[in-house]
């Protein structure tokens, strides 16, 4: 979901209603953010199921709901976390391998002559970015890095 979607919906949200949550890992990244949005959605009198691990919440503090919530959760970031160090680890030998580029530019490479060329004439690179429709940040990211060929894009943005 979306975060602006996500809340939107945690606002929307009123007492006397149930949100329904495929799985506990799907509701927030840590134990931590988890426990404060059930805390915070049952205090305001929403109703929360997990339908995977078979758990509701209704803000009575069951100890047995909890304590497998808390296990649950904390298997659930520990099991993100791993998923996290493993990519790291990939990138790392990729990258001493060779084959890891990482993301793609932008901008095409006549895009970014364009912008070098907007940047000497004096325009502001917030005004660059606008138009060639990308955040300011991409720009400068464009204009400080040595470009390497492999990750330029080669057809020009609509």
């Amino acid at each position: 979901m979306v975060e602006g979607n996500w809340t939107a919906s945690k606002e929307y949200l009123r007492e006397g209603d149930t949100l329904f949550v495929h799985s506990i890992d799907r509701l927030a990244r840590n134990l931590e953010d988890l426990q404060k949005t059930v805390r915070v959605l049952t205090e305001k009198g929403v109703t929360i199921r997990f339908v995977k691990e078979g758990l509701t919440f209704e803000g009575k503090g069951e100890p047995m709901q909890v304590m497998l919530f808390q296990i649950l959760g904390a298997f659930a970031q520990f099991e993100r976390e791993l998923i996290k160090e493993r990519q790291r680890e990939g990138i790392e030998r990729a990258k001493k391998e060779g084959k890891y580029r990482g993301r793609s530019y932008k901008l095409t490479h006549e895009q970014m002559e364009e912008a070098q060329a907007l940047l000497a004439q004096g325009v502001p690179k917030t005004k660059i970015a606008d138009r060639l429709g990308v955040a300011r940040p991409t720009i400068y990211t464009v204009l400080s890095e040595d470009i390497n060929p492999d990750r330029v894009r080669h057809e020009h943005r609509a």
